[in-house]
């Protein structure tokens, strides 16, 4: 009889083995998004999981990007349509949309809204710049993609505050 992995063991299995397949000098450590049309990687080791977006417990009174409590694997998440937040639209709601559950390192159940996962990039190799505080990568086929910095997005004021 095989033995079930649930799906947090997965994913730590899965950042373990890109870990060690870093050691060798290959490391995949960004996962690409999409948000409001815009390409975007996040650190692999900020994300405490991927899943599609769960039946919503709404919130009264709250911003318009946030768009309320979803419950994973026994957690509450807050959950943030980040194009709504960076006013560039909001999320499709569309079957390709996933939630970005925060790392539990960061210790703030927080879920990102995004379009659509886009895979695993190695930025590692990519063009970067700076600018407004903002870094960019320019990939091999000249593509913009922006970084998502989750630390700093969650120590953001507007971001704490989710009362409308």
């Amino acid at each position: 009889m095989s033995r079930r992995i649930n799906l947090r063991e997965f994913q730590q299995d899965l950042i373990d083995r890109m870990q060690a397949k870093g050691r060798t000098g290959d490391q995949i450590s960004t996962l690409g998004v999409q948000i409001a049309g815009q390409n975007w990687v996040v650190d692999m080791h900020d994300l405490g999981g991927i899943a599609p977006l769960p039946q919503l417990a709404a919130a009264p009174l709250a911003k318009p990007w946030f768009l309320g409590m979803i419950n994973v694997r026994g957690a509450l998440y807050g959950v943030t349509d980040l194009a709504a937040y960076r006013q560039q639209g909001k999320a499709s709601g569309a079957a390709a949309n996933r939630v970005l559950l925060v790392a539990e390192r960061h210790e703030f159940n927080a879920a990102l809204l995004v379009e659509r996962v886009l895979g695993l990039r190695n930025a590692r190799t990519w063009e970067r710049s700076e600018a407004g505080g903002e870094v960019q990568y320019r990939d091999e086929q000249g593509n913009t993609w922006n970084r998502l910095d989750v630390a700093g997005l969650l120590g953001q004021p507007e971001f704490l505050q989710i009362g409308a």
